[in-house]
């Protein structure tokens, strides 16, 4: 038995973890190594510049908004070339050049046309280099495939701000220094792209136009994308969480203590991510639907929001909240990529990839100002029952999804 990808019959025996899968990986490892390593920095770069909180909400508001808007024009024209790598190539080019740009920061003007330059090329990358993985693996190996990628990308989440403070230590703060040794990791990135990285050929580009590429997008991808916008509007940003344990511990340790604990606690969410995001992908290769997998992840939230309302001030109870959190965004990472493929012809990845994207960035956005507004305005308590509220409904309609299973197509 063979699995069809972009025109070319994948055997079923071929296996997922190859060339084109690990250079992926390694790819997105040491790239989120390289701009984890300008976050972590960026808010004590600002405070050196002169600059406050609002400037940093600036920045990063509109990086991520203009990658959104980047990831969905990239995903058109991603399915209307013959070659993507050139694409996905250019956007870690230019992540890689505007991340080490910072070194040259002088205010904080600099900072927001370095960050938001960087942030577009990630923006543009990140269609192709899905449509080219997914185009790499049998069917069967999707969620394996895309949940490894994902535990790359978090181990270097993971490895960028510890790699910041042991700078910060060694460089006595010298961010002009710190900034350019992104360039390494960041460069690699780009090497392990260009030089591992197979693409298989696409048999031809999409003549369509953008609007008619959304259209053109199947009825049961658009049923997809409701249950994730749902879901998606209550998904708030976990750094909310390290805000939320930051002040729930203050009384009882004091605000230093409570804020080293709080990163702490936020390590341990990375930790977890990155194993659920492959023990996600896994399970999603190995039960009849992956949407019921997509579905449990999507529960798990309904379960931690549920837990934030009830307000708990101990660490075990705050770990356990961040335990879930890690574990939430692990599976709902790698079983989005994984559904998406399934549900849309290989011909039209790009546009399906780039759209999903789209939607979950809208999401953490208006999830994050609603969230944060409500608990502001009202109580923690409210915030998060409605956050509850909103994951709930998109478990919900996750579970009533009809898409592919994966029974006949496992090996």
């Amino acid at each position: 038995m063979k699995s069809s990808v972009n025109g070319l019959d994948l055997p079923r025996s071929t296996p997922w973890i190859n060339r084109t899968t690990l250079g992926i990986g390694l790819t997105s490892l040491l790239s989120d190594w390289s701009h984890e390593i300008a976050t972590a920095v960026l808010p004590g770069f600002l405070a050196y510049l002169g600059a406050g909180p609002a400037w940093l909400g600036i920045i990063e508001g509109a990086a991520d908004g203009l990658s959104s808007a980047a990831k969905l024009t990239a995903g058109h024209y991603a399915d209307r070339l013959k070659r993507r790598k050139p694409l996905v190539v250019g956007g870690y080019v230019v992540t890689a050049l505007a991340t080490g740009a910072l070194a040259a920061a002088s205010s904080a003007l600099h900072v927001l046309l370095a960050r938001v330059t960087a942030w577009l090329g990630r923006g543009a990358r990140t269609p192709g280099r899905k449509a080219i993985l997914a185009a790499a693996v049998p069917a069967q190996a999707y969620g394996r495939a895309f949940g490894f990628e994902r535990m790359m990308d978090t181990l270097g989440a993971i490895a960028g701000p510890l790699t910041a403070l042991w700078l910060l230590q060694h460089t006595s703060h010298d961010y002009q220094r710190i900034f350019l040794w992104t360039l390494i990791p960041g460069i690699l990135a780009v090497a392990c792209f260009g030089f591992l990285v197979k693409e298989r050929p696409i048999a031809s580009g999409s003549v369509l136009s953008f609007w008619a590429g959304l259209r053109a997008l199947p009825g049961s991808f658009r049923r997809f994308l409701l249950a994730v916008g749902i879901f998606g509007l209550g998904d708030f940003s976990h750094t909310l969480l390290i805000l939320y344990a930051t002040q729930a511990l203050t009384p009882q340790y004091g605000a230093a203590t409570a804020s080293g604990i709080a990163i702490a606690l936020y390590l341990l969410h990375n930790i977890v991510y990155a194993g659920s995001a492959y023990l996600g992908g896994w399970l999603g290769d190995h039960v009849p639907r992956r949407t019921v997998v997509l579905g449990g992840g999507y529960g798990l939230a309904v379960v931690m929001a549920v837990l934030l309302a009830l307000r708990p001030g101990q660490i075990p109870l705050l770990a356990a909240v961040f335990v879930l959190a890690g574990m939430v965004v692990g599976i709902e990472e790698a079983l989005e990529d994984s559904i998406a493929a399934e549900l849309v012809p290989p011909a039209q990845h790009g546009m399906a990839f780039g759209t999903l994207a789209a939607v979950n960035a809208v999401g953490d956005f208006a999830s994050s100002v609603i969230i944060g507004v409500l608990w502001s305005r009202a109580s923690a308590s409210t915030a998060f029952a409605l956050a509850a509220l909103l994951f709930l409904s998109g478990t919900v309609l996750a579970l009533q999804l009809r898409a592919p299973g994966t029974q006949n197509t496992r090996q």
